[in-house]
């Protein structure tokens, strides 16, 4: 069976809720940086089994766009980290899911340059939509002494939106998921190296092996998906049935670690369930192919 571009956002956006539960139990035994050095290594290394075991090779004449990709996405994650350390999850969470935000505006922007096609306006409005229910999920504040840490995190949710454009670049040139996927696994077992040269290495037993286990093979499958989903699908779709990991995040926050639950953040779920499914009868219908302002980035051309 071959899944669509949106089934398989729904399914990653779950998985990754499912990890970000395991990275919450792991980070009582482990730092961030192994987190991140054991996760990378995890993906490269069933990276590396899948490609053997569809023929393919993890080698690629495109270098500088992976490698401007990994900066990006690397760049992106450890901005989200520092942003974590200064400011309330809930605004750190949200400042960074503007992502989607920004990643429309890039192709309007982009839209307006090349002059031809256009984006959807609806579509732009379903990711606002999404937003306003991220929003209203988690609440976010930030007080003046905490401006700067906000800015990184705003920062984060830029670059990363990048990233998400360079990712459908490298799948409309061609190239196969499980090679960009190892890619940036690879620069994940290079920046988690790098920290835990700060941090240090912690013993394992079998509970935090499992956990970092369950980590890595986590993100990589969800990667995947996500990675197929973005060089197949349109972005600004795929953008908004992301923000459903945040519905999945808070579902878990209820369950597992007994979150409260409120009118107003329920109210955000259904607004981005609804953004999601907008979304998605709207591309059906249309039928017209996205806006193909996805060129390259500037600097990897």
């Amino acid at each position: 069976m071959r899944w669509s571009p949106a089934w398989l956002i729904v399914c990653a956006s779950f998985l990754f809720a499912s990890m970000g539960v395991c990275v919450k139990l792991a980070s009582a035994q482990y730092s961030a940086g192994e987190i991140v050095l054991y996760r990378g290594l995890t993906g490269a290394l069933m990276m590396l089994g899948v490609a053997r075991w569809q023929g393919g090779t993890v080698r690629t004449r495109v270098p500088a766009m992976h490698f401007w990709r990994c900066i990006a996405g690397v760049v992106s994650l450890v901005l989200w980290f520092y942003a974590l350390g200064g400011l309330p999850l809930a605004t750190a969470m949200t400042l960074n899911y503007m992502s989607s935000i920004w990643m429309a505006l890039f192709l309007i922007g982009g839209a307006v340059a090349l002059g031809g096609s256009r984006v959807d306006g609806r579509l732009v409005a379903a990711v606002l939509v999404g937003f306003a229910g991220v929003a209203m999920i988690l609440r976010p504040t930030i007080a003046e002494h905490q401006l700067w840490y906000g800015l990184m995190g705003l920062l984060s949710g830029i670059i990363a939106a990048t990233a998400y454009l360079q990712v459908t670049a490298l799948g409309r040139i061609g190239e196969p998921e499980f090679r960009i996927v190892f890619y940036f696994s690879v620069a994940g077992v290079a920046a988690g190296a790098l920290l835990v040269l700060w941090t240090g290495l912690h013993p394992h037993d079998l509970r935090g092996a499992l956990l970092l286990l369950a980590v890595g093979v986590l993100a990589t499958v969800a990667q995947l998906m996500m990675t197929r989903a973005y060089s197949t699908g349109p972005t600004l779709v795929n953008a908004s049935l992301q923000y459903l990991g945040i519905a999945w995040s808070f579902a878990y926050g209820v369950v597992v670690f007994g979150d409260r639950v409120t009118a107003l953040a329920l109210s955000g779920m259904l607004l981005i369930v609804a953004a999601g499914v907008f979304a998605t009868l709207l591309r059906s219908r249309s039928g017209k192919p996205e806006v193909a302002a996805i060129a390259e980035p500037p600097h990897t051309a």
